[in-house]
């Protein structure tokens, strides 16, 4: 490929995610569905069963997993300054949108607003039309169903971070006794332009600033290096998104001080409110704090360990997708996330979006629209 051409491409990356990041209303379920309509429907970077596998991949990291995803697709088709403008297109337009809120908080209130509103229910058609095409390809015979309706019916009763992840390895280790006389060799090879070495370090790295950043935190006694510190090992060490976050991340700041109890929460209001990945609520975090440092130390800080744990165990997936007994647990695992992806549709999806036969009515007209 000619530099002309690497230039285009990775300027395509950047356009489709900065489109992506100010239209995919919804939470982490809808930005699948949103990623899946973009990046494998229309434009064919990816297939379906290669989207499903880093799908699974990301489920099994901590950090925002629809970020990941992103991360992940930006890196296939432009390498490591790909998957950056990727995560800049999509995150970008949010930072911006909460760093405003976050100055103008006490006046500007968008949480309810009709159009807001509007866009949820869009969100609800786009994430069961995402969800219908998946479970074709992830569930295509009686076991796999079943194990998508086992995943989607625990988390419904029992919805928590810690199950889903233990769903997803159970789903695993069911695949492999349950599809012994299976094997999946369609699996096209992901492109990855770097190494298992650059990998290696990605993941030395990643545990280095976690050891050492809260030393340098106490060491130098300064607000952003605490910032830093806090916001670093909230993304390196929480599984289950923005909503698992926001406990760790309300323990650390307002019984210090740092910010009241109603900031937090009138924060956590317009991140809901707004396009993009739920994790941006640190920006408004930082803005509160420490101006518009904060909001680069803040906003850096939660997403950088999801760069680094992408590079350390992209170039290992392709080895890992070759293996027999991985193909029968990618199996499982994949038709688990089928599961996830239906009962988040109705937690939150549904329930925060069709509150009224208005809202069913809309949402059935668009689903058609999108299946025509």
């Amino acid at each position: 490929m000619s530099a002309n051409q690497n230039w285009k491409r990775l300027l395509e990356i950047l356009l489709i995610s900065t489109r992506l990041g100010l239209t995919s209303f919804g939470g982490p379920v809808a930005h699948l569905s949103y990623f899946k309509e973009e990046y494998i429907d229309r434009r064919k970077w990816i297939d379906e069963k290669m989207y499903a596998d880093l799908i699974a991949l990301c489920q099994f990291l901590p950090g925002p997993a629809s970020s990941q995803v992103g991360i992940s697709i930006g890196m296939i088709r432009g390498g490591l300054l790909g998957g950056i403008l990727s995560w800049i297109g999509f995150t970008l337009p949010s930072v911006i949108f909460l760093t405003i809120f976050a100055m103008l908080y006490q006046t500007f209130s968008l949480e309810d607003a009709t159009f807001i509103h509007s866009l949820k229910v869009v969100a609800a058609a786009v994430v069961l039309h995402a969800i219908i095409g998946l479970s074709k390809k992830l569930t295509p015979d009686k076991t796999r169903i079943a194990i998508a309706l086992a995943s989607a019916f625990l988390l419904l009763l029992y919805p928590s971070a810690w199950l889903q992840f233990l769903i997803i390895a159970g789903s695993g280790v069911c695949g492999l006794f349950l599809f012994k006389g299976m094997n999946e060799s369609d699996r096209v090879t992901i492109p990855i332009s770097f190494s298992k070495k650059t990998g290696f370090f990605s993941l030395s790295l990643l545990v280095a600033i976690l050891v050492s950043s809260p030393i340098l935190a106490r060491m130098t006694d300064n607000r952003l290096f605490d910032l830093f510190d806090t916001f670093f090992r909230v993304g390196a060490l929480v599984f289950g998104g923005g909503h698992v976050v926001l406990p760790m991340i309300e323990r650390e700041l307002v019984p210090t001080g740092l910010l009241s109890p109603d900031q937090f929460l009138a924060g956590y209001g317009m991140a809901q409110a707004v396009p993009g990945p739920l994790f941006t609520f640190s920006s408004y975090l930082g803005m509160m704090i420490e101006g518009f440092a904060g909001v680069l130390v803040a906003t850096v800080g939660i997403f950088l360990p999801s760069f680094l744990l992408i590079i350390a165990a992209l170039p290992f997936l392709n080895e890992l997708r070759k293996k027999r007994f991985f193909q029968k647990i990618l199996m499982g695992v994949n038709a688990s996330v089928v599961g996830i992806l239906l009962a988040a549709f109705y937690d939150p999806v549904i329930k925060s979006s069709i509150l009224s036969a208005a809202d069913f009515a809309l949402a059935a007209i668009l689903f058609a629209l999108l299946s025509i």
